[in-house]
């Protein structure tokens, strides 16, 4: 089905025929890679949101999952039924013009007012052209992540997949290669191998792993946005600077200047004083002049100083900016230290949380051997109970048959008695010790350990459907 599609709404249909159920989280990606890139993620959620809520087409069950309503209208079964004869998109328009005869006349006519209804029914999808397609029809894979058809063929199978099995699936969807569906596996927690190469999705895991991720990034942001606006006001600090270096300059020049003035003036002074030397008669008449310029020259001075002055005050703010500057960058590479430290911790509790579902695995597997183990040994002692139970019964019988027999031959010959009490001693010590071990073995039996053992295993029926299968 060639076009790209109308609205938000049609996205959201095809994206939930394909997924068949999906979380507002879920659905968000797919509608930011598609359309409204301009827009946030939190407004694509806010906007998705809405769309969904206000389209009866869209279904929210009690696990906060949104399916597409499949039934649709009576109204729109005639434009359904069309649409599945010819297999292309059409426009209602055409068919109206093309349907005006007196034999399609009562077909077409509910179309006529029919188009909005479209919008609201889940068969149906709108082009940008202005042409209906059915949703039904062929979804183009490969605008959906690898992660995404990995979570869908989950979905379909919950009971578990092995990776070649994935790939199988994946790859009729889309191709894709092996390592691909096993890096995807390995990345994200909410896959976890469960034994034997098989793989397992958790949607629960999911929801709190995309949460952690979000938060994570949020505060990612808002220390980027700290480091930007850090950055912006040192760089005003450091143009201030510049501006404060450059007047230093213009004021250094400015003194090297009056210092020329000055020096070239004392050269005048000079000349005039070796032409007072020489035209002592003109003395009289230049002496206003040479206290003139010596009021100058004072004058010159003075300002020389004040703006010498000035120039060292201005060398010593300026050495201060540079010194507030370092100690800024010393505490930006802090900063910058804290953050590849926080990076690292990060990394590590990762590797950690993954040994520990390692471990858990692992105490899982023995524990259900263990609990195998002592299952099989109860169920030996039991049996071994009660053979010893029933042949000490009938040693008990038997020891009582020649008690008897005994007895009698006592009775009719005195002359063996000693040795008939003697085998009846030697018969009462067996049984004392047949009944001895008897009572062990039913202490044994009602000791805790047992109990406990047996009440751990009342725990585990997987592990026994497990065993018995």
């Amino acid at each position: 089905m060639g076009g790209k599609l109308h609205s938000l709404t049609d996205v959201l249909k095809k994206t939930l025929f394909f997924f068949e159920e999906l979380s507002v989280a879920e659905v968000v990606p797919h509608v930011h890679r598609r359309m409204l890139r301009d827009y946030s993620q939190d407004q694509v959620e806010e906007k998705v949101l809405l769309c969904l809520r206000q389209n009866h087409c869209f279904d929210y069950n009690e696990k906060g999952l949104w399916s597409l309503n499949l039934e649709g209208g009576r109204d729109n079964d005639q434009f359904y039924s069309l649409l599945l004869r010819k297999q292309q998109p059409v426009s209602v328009k055409e068919v109206l013009k093309t349907g005006l005869g007196p034999k399609n006349k009562k077909k077409t006519k509910p179309l006529v007012s029919g188009e909005a209804s479209l919008i609201s029914d889940g068969r149906f999808i709108q082009l940008e052209n202005g042409l209906w397609g059915l949703t039904e029809w062929e979804v183009e894979a490969g605008q959906y992540s690898l992660k995404q058809l990995v979570i869908k063929a989950h979905k379909k199978h919950p009971g578990g997949l092995s990776a070649q099995q994935i790939f199988e699936i994946v790859n009729s969807w889309r191709e894709t290669g092996i390592k691909a569906v096993e890096g995807v596996l390995t990345k994200f927690p909410y896959f976890e191998e469960i034994g034997d190469g098989i793989w397992a999705y958790s949607s629960s895991i999911q929801v709190a792993y995309e949460g952690m991720m979000k938060r994570f990034l949020s505060s990612v942001n808002r220390q980027r946005e700290k480091w930007q606006r850090d950055r912006l006001r040192w760089k005003k600090k450091t143009e201030s600077i510049e501006r404060q270096v450059y007047e230093v300059s213009c004021a250094h020049r400015e003194v090297a200047a009056a210092l020329a003035a000055r020096l070239e003036e004392a050269g005048q002074h000079d000349y005039l004083v070796t032409q007072m030397a020489e035209k002592d008669l003109l003395l009289s008449l230049r002496k206003k002049e040479i206290y003139r310029y010596r009021e100058h020259v004072a004058r010159l001075e003075s300002k020389a100083s004040s703006i010498l002055h000035q120039c060292r005050l201005w060398v010593r703010r300026a050495r201060e900016a540079e010194g507030e500057r370092e100690r800024y960058r010393e505490v930006l590479n802090k900063n910058q230290a804290s953050l590849e430290a926080l990076f690292t911790k990060l990394q590590q509790y990762k590797e950690k949380d993954r040994e520990n579902k390692v471990r858990l695995a692992e105490l899982k597997d023995r524990s259900a051997e263990k609990t195998a183990g002592l299952q099989s040994e109860i169920v030996d002692l039991r049996q071994k109970l009660e053979k010893s139970v029933e042949s000490h019964a009938l040693e008990n019988k038997r020891h009582m048959e020649e008690i008897s027999i005994l007895s009698n031959d006592l009775k009719t010959s005195l002359e063996n008695s000693e040795e008939a009490k003697r085998s009846l001693r030697f018969l009462q010590q067996e049984l004392a010790q047949s009944r001895s071990r008897l009572s062990s073995v039913e202490e044994s039996i009602k000791s805790p350990l047992v109990r406990g053992l047996i009440k751990i295993l009342s725990f585990f029926p997987s592990s026994k459907k497990g065993e018995a299968s």
